[in-house]
């Protein structure tokens, strides 16, 4: 990176003005295309304290934070390391957005992920947030990360049981209907099934929604459609019973998913 574009871009982001802000990150963007893996590298650790920003303390930052997750994303796979390491920094404003840029980078982030995932990252809420990024990707090649989701939506921890759930459906939307073997297509299936009886009203309305992405992504089969939609009504207490879901989030999941049951 040239000595005197690094000193003006690191005094532009230094500011508290989002107009300066802002040009300095149009100055990155601008020079990201010539960019060697080391001058990335530099960018982004000139980047990362936006990532700190809070929105709600500042809403005029807002534009800034999300150009800032754009710009970061575009400087290429140099960085990955860096986002990643960084993404286990505890906190969740900052988590948040480093994931959605791992997210915008696709399946060239998928492998670091994983990697991170299964190797460095034990802790659940270290994890919780790698497959947040991971639900991030739209990309076929998120499907070696199911293997990872259908084990954390069965966690103790209530964290990564909920993001797990989640990014089940999120999965779902990338994957080419078909794209799920038998065996794995079946267990994530019965994974939701069963956090439909979760105590969290929170996993209960991912899974019904996680549920719905794969009907509506072409990942059941007709048997399949055929008990989810019984499910849906059971929920909406709309069978003989009359046991419905007290939590109208829940129903609300429910409503959308016979949407794609019809």
């Amino acid at each position: 990176m040239e000595k005197e574009r690094q000193r003006v871009i690191a005094n532009l982001l230094s500011s508290h003005a989002p107009d300066e802000l802002l040009r300095g990150l149009a100055l990155i963007k601008e020079a990201t295309p010539r960019a060697t893996p080391t001058d990335a590298q530099q960018y982004c650790e000139l980047i990362l304290p936006l990532f700190y920003i809070d929105p709600l303390d500042h809403p005029e930052h807002v534009p800034v934070i999300e150009e800032a997750i754009m710009v970061a994303a575009g400087l290429g796979d140099s960085v990955i390391p860096i986002l990643i390491q960084n993404l286990e920094a505890g906190d969740v404003k900052a988590q948040m957005a480093m994931a959605q840029a791992l997210g915008w980078m696709g399946a060239k982030a998928v492998d670091p992920l994983i990697t991170e995932y299964e190797s460095t990252c034990p802790d659940p809420a270290c994890r919780a947030f790698l497959l947040y990024a991971l639900g991030k990707v739209k990309a076929p090649e998120i499907i070696k990360a199911a293997p990872l989701a259908l084990e954390a939506a069965g966690s103790p921890d209530l964290e990564l049981r909920d993001t797990a759930t989640r990014a089940i459906g999120k999965f779902a939307e990338s994957i080419p209907a078909g794209g799920l073997k038998a065996g794995l297509r079946n267990d994530l299936v019965e994974r939701l099934r069963k956090n439909l009886a979760d105590t969290s009203l929170g996993i209960r309305a991912k899974a019904v929604r996680s549920l719905g992405k794969l009907a509506k992504h072409g990942h059941l089969t007709a048997r399949e459609r055929w008990e989810l939609a019984v499910q849906m009504r059971r929920i909406l207490g709309q069978d003989e019973n009359f046991e419905w879901d007290r939590a109208y989030v829940v129903r609300k999941e429910a409503q959308e998913a016979l949407g794609y049951l019809g």
